[in-house]
């Protein structure tokens, strides 16, 4: 996968949609009835690049404080929905100390890998930093946890949405209808480019999560370091 031509075809798909108000608002962030909750292996990204989406939210809040924006607490890059999150999911019902095992046996061979955070993009429900990979060393990290998984009797739900290959990190997701559109694309269309930094990936962690990541609801199960050399 080309990513910058796959960041690029999906920002202008779900900017036409914006700009004809048939994108998607959630109802559900902040429902007290919602109880979706799954596990995720994530990547957590350096707090000075974290700080620097901030400089980027704080103008669009100021042109629209009424979307839901990510807390530094909150922003990540998801490598595998392991189970993705539905209404009613609880810890108890699988044993977490397996799928540690196979996360831990799939990431013996990971290599050293630096995740740059470069432009905006979009969906039809939510707004993206854009990650770009130094190698390919986490896709193939997905592809063994996607075999071991699906070859082990363990519940599971990878790829059920989609097959993820990005390293994006979602920082914006539309609650409600966008008050000042054109100034709000005005503010994407600049940070189309910017450079918000560089990392060198050395931990992913294991978390119980809710559907939005919120850190109250997050439970960490497991850290994982990562061996660079």
């Amino acid at each position: 996968m080309n990513l910058k031509t796959h960041y690029e075809n999906l920002y202008d798909k779900s900017i036409e949609r914006i700009l004809s108000d048939n994108y998607e608002i959630d109802h559900l962030i902040n429902s007290p009835l919602d109880s979706r909750f799954g596990i995720t292996l994530l990547i957590r990204p350096s707090t000075s690049i974290k700080n620097e989406i901030q400089k980027f939210l704080n103008i669009l809040k100021r042109i629209d404080p009424n979307q839901y924006y990510y807390e530094n607490s909150d922003i990540h890059i998801t490598v595998m929905s392991i189970i993705s999150c539905y209404n009613g999911f609880k810890l108890e019902q699988i044993d977490i100390t397996k799928y540690i095992e196979i996360i831990r046996e799939s990431l013996l061979n990971m290599s050293n890998l630096d995740i740059e955070f470069k432009g905006v993009t979009a969906s039809p429900s939510c707004l993206m930093i854009q990650g770009f990979m130094s190698n390919d060393s986490l896709n193939e990290l997905r592809d063994q946890l996607r075999d071991r998984f699906k070859n082990s009797n363990l519940e599971q739900s990878i790829d059920k949405r989609y097959a993820i290959q990005t390293a994006h990190a979602t920082v914006v997701r539309f609650k409600e209808k966008l008050n000042q559109k054109s100034k709000f694309l005005e503010v994407l269309e600049k940070y189309r480019t910017h450079t918000f930094g560089t990392f060198q990936v050395k931990t992913m962690e294991l978390v119980y999560n809710d559907w939005y990541q919120r850190d109250e609801f997050v439970e960490k199960l497991s850290e994982f370091t990562i061996k660079n050399e």
